[in-house]
């Protein structure tokens, strides 16, 4: 079982299409955790910019795509998706794995791993920072898949567009310009 890991599109259709060549075509179910159509007001539109196109092209997916809301995705963006933003966080059983997905902006990672341990989550996947993460804390993984779109940084592994994968145990963080795996 493959679980593709991406957020923070921000209505860029190259960054997606980017992901789904590199990494994400052959998973069995997608992951979105938000941020998926708007650039929101902190980023100026780049080229690919086309949130009524990312629309279609996720509607059309041919890969299950489940869709955690974040703080730039609003009521109207569910009105061109087939598939619900949900909010504050998408819980899924897939396969005996628990995961918990979320934005990342409505509560601090600590809370996030209080209710991974609570609900018995194996995989804890987030977004907004714009940064790859791979963390274990204790029985729980961590993923933050960063951006296809936006880099947080002008250097180093934040600074290539990124998405990830979960696959029989490991997590991996693809930088979509090589197409390679990056080492964290």
């Amino acid at each position: 079982m493959k679980i593709g890991i991406i957020s923070d599109t921000h209505g860029n259709l190259d960054g997606w299409r980017r992901a789904m060549d590199v990494a994400l075509s052959d998973a069995d179910v997608i992951i979105h955790c938000g941020d998926v159509l708007y650039h929101g007001p902190k980023f100026s539109p780049v080229e690919g910019y086309d949130p009524a196109a990312l629309a279609a092209a996720l509607n059309q997916c041919s890969v299950p795509l489940l869709i955690a809301r974040g703080n730039a995705d609003a009521d109207v963006d569910q009105l061109v998706l087939d598939m619900p933003l949900q909010q504050p966080y998408l819980f899924a059983q897939i396969e005996g794995l628990r995961i918990l997905a979320t934005h990342g902006h409505l509560m601090a990672l600590e809370q996030l791993l209080e209710l991974c341990r609570k609900w018995r989550v194996d995989l804890l996947l987030s977004g907004h920072t714009h940064t790859p993460v791979i963390s274990r804390h204790d029985d729980v993984i961590h993923i933050n898949p960063g951006t296809p779109t936006y880099p947080s940084a002008a250097a180093g592994h934040s600074a290539v567009p990124t998405c990830a994968a979960f696959c029989q145990g490991r997590a991996v963080i693809y930088d979509l310009q090589s197409g390679t795996e990056l080492q964290l």
